[in-house]
């Protein structure tokens, strides 16, 4: 089987082939003798009905700083691929969502990973909320004297923008911290978005565990350890990866969420484990896969790619 395959992603010059999912993504598609094809959710278009995308042909080798053999720009039907991979960075802002919008139109016909419509319909933060009692005490709220109650009841808390991502701006406030209405103000003056407060968990000092799961089912973990005196480790944030072990309460979360994934056409997910907490459900361009296989760990790109080439040949 010979796919067409579109990546809908952040420039790919710009790549850091070592830690990226979506070159391992695209460097097994190219192995299996799938074509690839690029473009930047910028170049995304709709006429009369119809999605195109401005893109170009790509041949990907491992050698940095020299990864992408590009074609030249053309303008394609996106309906007309076999596969669209939605890999762009957030932040889960209006073009993102209208993005999903536009590809909702063409799948699955042509299979979208993940399915557009549960992209949207499934924030990060919000969709976790939907799980009672796999979280750490939450609130979502733009409401300061709702925090306020929160912080007086749980003290030692995180506070983090609602559709943020890669950690940014995300801190820690202790009981005793003066600045929480400062920070209140600052988000208010760039975002009417609500924010999350949530019960600060120690365990995080030992690492933040990445689960990736293909189709509902979890295919291995990396931990993420932050950098020391730091609440947030995100790998782009200066985290350390580390080798992990999936835990049966990493399963039992697992088994919880996997079939209404499956259900939603969430092929390839990342969710987020601070100690037996699930703090996050990543659905829009999870990471991790790199790190997972360079420690030994399972293919997650070969397992997605395996489930999308079954589901492509009508063995779902």
């Amino acid at each position: 089987m010979s796919l067409k395959v579109a990546v809908q992603m952040d420039p790919i010059e710009g790549i850091n082939i070592d830690t990226d999912t979506s070159f391992l993504m695209m460097m097994e598609a190219q192995a299996r003798g799938h074509s690839l094809w690029v473009y930047t959710p910028d170049r995304l278009s709709m006429e009369d009905g119809q999605v195109t995308a401005r893109g170009r042909s790509v041949r990907l080798k491992a050698v940095k700083g020299d990864h992408a053999e590009l074609g030249p720009y053309e303008v394609r039907r996106v309906a007309e691929m076999d596969v669209v991979l939605m890999r762009q960075d957030p932040p889960f802002d209006m073009a993102y969502i209208t993005a999903t919008h536009f590809l909702e139109t063409i799948h699955p016909a042509t299979l979208v990973v993940n399915n557009p419509a549960e992209v949207r319909n499934a924030p990060e933060k919000l969709f976790v909320t939907g799980f009672p009692g796999l979280q750490p005490p939450t609130l979502i709220t733009s409401d300061p004297d709702a925090i306020d109650d929160f912080r007086a009841r749980h003290g030692d808390m995180v506070l983090k923008p609602l559709y943020g991502g890669g950690g940014s701006g995300v801190v820690r406030l202790k009981p005793d911290d003066p600045n929480l209405d400062a920070l209140l103000e600052l988000h208010a003056m760039i975002s009417r978005e609500q924010v999350i407060a949530q019960k600060f968990v120690p365990a995080v000092s030992k690492g933040d565990k990445r689960v990736l799961l293909v189709d509902g089912e979890p295919v291995g973990a990396i931990n993420r350890i932050p950098a020391d005196g730091q609440v947030r480790s995100n790998l782009a944030r200066g985290g350390r990866a580390a080798a992990v072990q999936l835990t049966a309460r990493d399963l039992e979360i697992c088994r919880i969420i996997g079939p209404e994934l499956r259900r939603r056409g969430l092929l390839f997910v990342g969710i987020d484990v601070i100690g037996d907490f699930l703090t996050e459900i990543n659905v829009t361009s999870p990471t991790g896969a790199q790190q997972l296989k360079r420690f030994g760990g399972a293919d997650a790109a070969a397992a997605m790619w395996d489930r999308i080439e079954a589901i492509r040949a009508g063995r779902d």
